[in-house]
């Protein structure tokens, strides 16, 4: 019998089930603190648990980080990354308020870009 490998941690079906938090689609501009250096990042999913980055950089796992997106800044530590994708765990969880301002900022930002074509 064959083991069966780990899916990547970027593979949304198979991590759907074990999410304890529902993600929810954005397309933000933000910054990531870690250390002494600021990276720029776009927020590609947020929860109340944590986010999805697309970043440049490459950061350990495990490296405590600041996600900071505007409204929210918010310590958090890396839990993966694959190629320029990352996952972030926040320290402490977001209020269902805070994930919704993020959705209507990102939905805001998506119109205004769209009138601009």
């Amino acid at each position: 019998m064959m083991a069966h490998p780990e899916p990547a941690p970027d593979d949304d079906e198979a991590f759907a089930d074990r999410r304890a938090y529902p993600r929810v689609p954005t397309a933000l501009p933000a910054s990531l603190q870690a250390g002494g250096d600021r990276h720029s990042v776009q927020l590609l999913d947020v929860s109340a648990g944590g986010a999805k980055l697309n970043c440049a950089a490459s950061i350990a796992v495990g490296t405590s980080v600041t996600l900071d997106c505007g409204s929210l800044a918010r310590a958090a530590v890396v839990r993966w990354q694959t190629g320029a994708l990352m996952g972030v765990m926040f320290d402490t969880e977001l209020d269902g308020r805070v994930v919704a301002a993020l959705t209507e900022r990102s939905r805001a930002l998506e119109a205004l870009m769209r009138t601009r074509e």
